[in-house]
């Protein structure tokens, strides 16, 4: 009799070892976060943008990277909250110290600007480079113009270049245009109209309307390339159609030229 009470006892703590498991487990910051995401997203339930920030604001107290991420995200934009720039700092902050890449970036980005935080360039770019050591595209980019222009940092140009370089070979159209004006006008590097047409035509396929009133310079001058006056007009439309300003008057001249 003892040895079957006994045997009733520990099952007994055994399903409710079980049980509490089950309820931390469905209950812990991942599964919460989520949840969170598919409110958001409708994943098998109607979209609720609320309800997403309710569940992202308990995980990111839990101490989960993304939805502390996603909290500023939302916080940022007024997305299923009211906007608050200053909270938004505040959960980007918590992110971007558990090293949360993209925080880190947006983060930057709030000190470059004086978003929601008081101007601050080496803060910006303190982040911009934790980013960037990460493989974050638009990081490594401001990084560089950080480094460029000397902003939170002392002017490198050679920094610069190295960093718009690793942003450009990861299909950035943003920093291969402003490496292919490195290469042009011999910033920081010696100069090579080749490689910046290479460069402006990378970018200018991408829809970057200023590699492509660049590139249709270059056709319309043969400096860097062939000289090809249906490129150039080619190209200086399409920048023109984006409504850049350079691009429609060197339209215009060239139809006097006719």
């Amino acid at each position: 009799m003892t040895s079957y009470r006994n045997f009733i006892v520990l099952t007994t703590l055994l399903l409710a070892v079980s049980f509490l498991t089950a309820c931390n487990s469905s209950n812990s910051p991942a599964d919460i976060y989520n949840e969170g995401c598919r409110y958001y997203n409708g994943d098998g339930v109607s979209v609720d943008k609320q309800k997403a920030v309710e569940l992202w604001q308990k995980a990111a107290e839990l101490g989960h990277d993304m939805a502390q991420y996603n909290l500023g995200a939302c916080y940022n934009d007024g997305d299923g909250v009211e906007q608050n720039k200053e909270e938004a700092v505040k959960w980007f902050t918590k992110a971007a110290q558990q090293g949360n890449a993209e925080a880190q970036f947006n983060l930057g980005n709030r000190y470059y600007a004086g978003d929601g935080v008081e101007q601050n360039y080496e803060e910006a770019a303190k982040w911009f480079s934790k980013a960037a050591e990460q493989g974050i595209a638009q990081a490594q980019n401001n990084l560089g113009a950080c480094y460029k222009d000397g902003n939170g940092v002392k002017q490198d140009k050679a920094e610069a270049l190295k960093w718009f370089s690793k942003a450009a070979d990861q299909g950035l159209a943003e920093a291969q245009c402003t490496l292919g004006i490195c290469y042009y006008t011999g910033d920081g590097v010696e100069q090579n109209n080749e490689e910046a047409a290479k460069l402006f035509l990378k970018a200018a396929q991408q829809g970057d309307p200023q590699a492509q009133y660049n590139l249709g310079i270059m056709y319309f001058e043969g400096d860097g390339v062939e000289k090809n006056v249906s490129e150039s007009e080619k190209w200086l439309k399409k920048s023109a159609e984006q409504g850049y300003s350079d691009a429609v008057e060197s339209l215009k001249k060239l139809e006097e030229l006719k």
